[in-house]
Protein backbone atom coordinates (compact mmCIF):
# COMPACT_ATOMS: atom_id res chain seq x y z
CA UNK A 1 0.00 0.00 0.00
CA UNK A 2 1.34 3.80 -0.75
CA UNK A 3 1.92 5.56 2.47
CA UNK A 4 1.31 9.31 2.99
CA UNK A 5 3.79 11.28 4.44
CA UNK A 6 3.35 14.12 6.66
CA UNK A 7 2.66 17.51 4.31
CA UNK A 8 2.30 20.89 6.10
CA UNK A 9 0.56 20.73 9.42
CA UNK A 10 -0.24 23.24 12.19
CA UNK A 11 0.06 22.91 15.87
CA UNK A 12 -3.32 23.67 18.32
CA UNK A 13 -3.11 27.32 18.72
CA UNK A 14 -3.55 26.42 22.66
CA UNK A 15 -0.31 25.55 22.66
CA UNK A 16 -1.31 22.01 24.33
CA UNK A 17 -2.25 18.36 23.32
CA UNK A 18 -4.24 18.06 20.17
CA UNK A 19 -7.80 17.38 21.07
CA UNK A 20 -9.07 17.16 17.42
CA UNK A 21 -7.52 16.00 14.45
CA UNK A 22 -8.70 18.60 11.37
CA UNK A 23 -7.52 16.50 8.28
CA UNK A 24 -7.64 18.59 5.09
CA UNK A 25 -7.03 17.04 1.26
CA UNK A 26 -6.07 19.13 -1.23
CA UNK A 27 -7.27 19.20 -4.45
CA UNK A 28 -5.53 17.65 -8.15
CA UNK A 29 -2.36 18.96 -9.33
CA UNK A 30 -1.95 20.70 -5.63
CA UNK A 31 -0.17 20.12 -2.52
CA UNK A 32 -0.68 20.36 1.57
CA UNK A 33 1.44 23.33 1.89
CA UNK A 34 -1.92 24.87 -0.42
CA UNK A 35 -4.57 23.36 1.65
CA UNK A 36 -2.65 24.37 4.99
CA UNK A 37 -3.46 28.01 4.46
CA UNK A 38 -7.04 27.02 6.14
CA UNK A 39 -5.69 26.77 9.54
CA UNK A 40 -5.23 30.20 10.42
CA UNK A 41 -9.01 31.36 9.53
CA UNK A 42 -9.91 28.26 11.63
CA UNK A 43 -7.75 28.17 14.53
CA UNK A 44 -10.22 30.65 16.80
CA UNK A 45 -12.66 28.63 16.89
CA UNK A 46 -10.60 25.19 16.80
CA UNK A 47 -7.82 26.28 19.40
CA UNK A 48 -7.31 22.51 20.22
CA UNK A 49 -6.86 21.06 16.89
CA UNK A 50 -4.12 19.84 15.29
CA UNK A 51 -4.48 20.72 11.39
CA UNK A 52 -2.86 17.84 9.26
CA UNK A 53 -2.61 18.48 5.39
CA UNK A 54 -0.59 15.69 4.01
CA UNK A 55 0.72 15.42 0.07
CA UNK A 56 -1.29 12.89 -1.53
CA UNK A 57 1.21 10.16 -2.47
CA UNK A 58 0.88 10.55 -6.75
CA UNK A 59 3.19 13.29 -7.30
CA UNK A 60 2.93 14.96 -11.16
CA UNK A 61 5.73 16.17 -12.87
CA UNK A 62 8.74 18.01 -12.08
CA UNK A 63 6.78 20.86 -9.84
CA UNK A 64 5.13 20.40 -6.21
CA UNK A 65 1.29 19.42 -7.31
CA UNK A 66 0.62 15.96 -6.48
CA UNK A 67 -3.24 13.77 -6.74
CA UNK A 68 -4.88 11.36 -5.32
CA UNK A 69 -4.93 9.40 -8.34
CA UNK A 70 -4.70 10.40 -12.14
CA UNK A 71 -7.22 11.83 -13.82
CA UNK A 72 -7.46 10.10 -16.59
CA UNK A 73 -11.38 9.32 -17.40
CA UNK A 74 -14.19 11.16 -15.65
CA UNK A 75 -16.84 9.06 -15.82
CA UNK A 76 -18.29 7.74 -12.80
CA UNK A 77 -17.00 4.40 -12.69
CA UNK A 78 -13.99 5.80 -12.97
CA UNK A 79 -13.69 8.48 -10.78
CA UNK A 80 -15.24 5.90 -8.01
CA UNK A 81 -12.26 3.35 -9.01
CA UNK A 82 -9.61 6.11 -8.33
CA UNK A 83 -10.98 7.32 -5.09
CA UNK A 84 -11.65 3.75 -4.21
CA UNK A 85 -7.70 2.99 -5.16
CA UNK A 86 -6.63 5.84 -3.31
CA UNK A 87 -8.26 5.31 0.18
CA UNK A 88 -6.06 2.83 2.08
CA UNK A 89 -3.25 5.60 2.43
CA UNK A 90 -5.30 7.82 3.68
CA UNK A 91 -7.18 5.46 5.93
CA UNK A 92 -3.48 4.13 6.84
CA UNK A 93 -2.17 7.57 7.62
CA UNK A 94 -5.38 8.28 10.09
CA UNK A 95 -4.80 5.96 11.54
CA UNK A 96 -1.56 5.70 12.65
CA UNK A 97 -2.42 10.30 13.60
CA UNK A 98 -5.22 8.77 15.28
CA UNK A 99 -3.45 6.38 17.58
CA UNK A 100 -0.48 8.76 18.29
CA UNK A 101 -2.37 11.41 20.36
CA UNK A 102 -4.85 8.76 21.49
CA UNK A 103 -7.58 10.69 19.47
CA UNK A 104 -10.79 8.71 18.41
CA UNK A 105 -12.86 8.92 14.82
CA UNK A 106 -15.31 11.07 16.86
CA UNK A 107 -12.48 13.84 17.23
CA UNK A 108 -11.59 13.89 13.64
CA UNK A 109 -13.08 16.25 11.23
CA UNK A 110 -12.09 15.71 7.13
CA UNK A 111 -12.13 18.65 4.81
CA UNK A 112 -11.48 18.08 1.20
CA UNK A 113 -11.40 20.24 -1.97
CA UNK A 114 -12.21 19.46 -5.26
CA UNK A 115 -10.62 15.76 -5.63
CA UNK A 116 -9.98 16.43 -2.16
CA UNK A 117 -14.01 16.13 -1.66
CA UNK A 118 -13.69 13.27 -3.24
CA UNK A 119 -11.53 11.32 -1.08
CA UNK A 120 -13.14 13.18 2.08
CA UNK A 121 -16.13 11.56 1.00
CA UNK A 122 -15.31 8.56 0.05
CA UNK A 123 -12.90 7.80 3.11
CA UNK A 124 -15.07 9.46 5.89
CA UNK A 125 -18.29 7.30 5.09
CA UNK A 126 -16.53 4.18 5.14
CA UNK A 127 -14.28 4.71 8.33
CA UNK A 128 -15.25 2.29 11.37
CA UNK A 129 -17.02 4.87 13.60
CA UNK A 130 -18.27 8.61 12.37
CA UNK A 131 -15.91 11.31 12.10
CA UNK A 132 -16.91 14.14 13.50
CA UNK A 133 -17.90 15.91 10.63
CA UNK A 134 -17.07 16.20 7.16
CA UNK A 135 -16.94 19.13 4.95
CA UNK A 136 -16.36 19.42 0.78
CA UNK A 137 -15.59 22.39 -0.68
CA UNK A 138 -16.21 22.82 -4.67
CA UNK A 139 -16.03 18.74 -5.14
CA UNK A 140 -18.44 15.55 -6.22
CA UNK A 141 -19.67 12.36 -4.51
CA UNK A 142 -18.11 9.94 -6.12
CA UNK A 143 -19.55 6.16 -6.01
CA UNK A 144 -22.40 7.33 -4.18
CA UNK A 145 -24.52 3.99 -6.02
CA UNK A 146 -22.55 1.27 -4.62
CA UNK A 147 -23.40 2.48 -1.72
CA UNK A 148 -26.35 1.33 0.93
CA UNK A 149 -27.52 2.84 3.99
CA UNK A 150 -26.53 0.35 6.34
CA UNK A 151 -23.19 -0.12 5.14
CA UNK A 152 -21.66 2.88 5.82
CA UNK A 153 -21.48 5.88 9.00
CA UNK A 154 -23.03 8.56 9.01
CA UNK A 155 -21.35 12.10 9.51
CA UNK A 156 -22.47 15.43 9.34
CA UNK A 157 -21.65 16.83 6.30
CA UNK A 158 -21.39 20.46 4.50
CA UNK A 159 -21.06 20.91 0.84
CA UNK A 160 -19.49 24.56 -0.34
CA UNK A 161 -19.75 25.70 -4.03
CA UNK A 162 -19.19 27.81 -6.38
CA UNK A 163 -21.79 28.86 -8.64
CA UNK A 164 -19.49 30.11 -11.49
CA UNK A 165 -16.98 27.03 -11.28
CA UNK A 166 -15.79 25.94 -14.28
CA UNK A 167 -14.04 22.98 -13.20
CA UNK A 168 -16.61 20.82 -10.75
CA UNK A 169 -20.23 22.40 -12.04
CA UNK A 170 -22.02 23.44 -8.94
CA UNK A 171 -24.66 20.97 -10.21
CA UNK A 172 -22.26 18.36 -8.31
CA UNK A 173 -23.30 19.99 -5.49
CA UNK A 174 -26.96 19.00 -5.91
CA UNK A 175 -26.41 15.59 -6.69
CA UNK A 176 -24.22 15.07 -4.12
CA UNK A 177 -26.84 16.40 -1.62
CA UNK A 178 -29.40 14.08 -2.99
CA UNK A 179 -27.22 11.02 -2.92
CA UNK A 180 -26.21 11.87 0.70
CA UNK A 181 -29.92 11.94 1.65
CA UNK A 182 -30.75 9.17 -0.31
CA UNK A 183 -28.62 6.77 1.99
CA UNK A 184 -29.57 8.64 5.72
CA UNK A 185 -26.92 11.52 6.08
CA UNK A 186 -27.75 14.98 6.90
CA UNK A 187 -26.16 17.12 4.40
CA UNK A 188 -26.09 21.32 4.41
CA UNK A 189 -25.22 23.31 0.91
CA UNK A 190 -24.34 26.41 0.71
CA UNK A 191 -23.88 28.34 -2.89
CA UNK A 192 -21.42 31.24 -3.34
CA UNK A 193 -22.75 33.12 -5.87
CA UNK A 194 -20.33 34.30 -8.74
CA UNK A 195 -17.49 32.06 -7.19
CA UNK A 196 -15.72 29.89 -9.15
CA UNK A 197 -13.39 26.90 -8.52
CA UNK A 198 -12.27 28.14 -5.02
CA UNK A 199 -12.97 28.78 -1.57
CA UNK A 200 -14.15 32.71 -0.38
CA UNK A 201 -14.44 34.33 3.22
CA UNK A 202 -18.36 33.20 3.70
CA UNK A 203 -17.32 29.17 3.01
CA UNK A 204 -13.95 29.41 5.28
CA UNK A 205 -16.88 30.88 7.88
CA UNK A 206 -19.03 28.31 7.15
CA UNK A 207 -17.32 25.46 7.65
CA UNK A 208 -14.77 26.13 10.94
CA UNK A 209 -18.30 27.17 12.53
CA UNK A 210 -19.29 23.61 11.14
CA UNK A 211 -16.83 21.82 12.67
CA UNK A 212 -17.00 23.63 15.69
CA UNK A 213 -20.39 22.60 16.51
CA UNK A 214 -19.82 19.04 15.84
CA UNK A 215 -17.19 18.74 17.83
CA UNK A 216 -18.58 20.50 20.57
CA UNK A 217 -21.84 18.28 20.39
CA UNK A 218 -19.65 15.33 20.71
Amino acid sequence: MTKIVNGASAQPKSGGVPRQIILLLHGYGSNGADLISMAPHWQQALPDALFLAPNAPQRMGQGGGHQWWPLHGFSPQALASGASQAAPAIDGFLDRKLAQYGLSDGDLAIIGFSQGTMMALHVGLRRPAAPASIVGYSGMFVGAHALTSDAIVKPPVLLVHGSADPVVPVAALHAAKADLHRLGIDAQTHVSTGLGHSVDPVGLRLGAEFVAKHFAGR
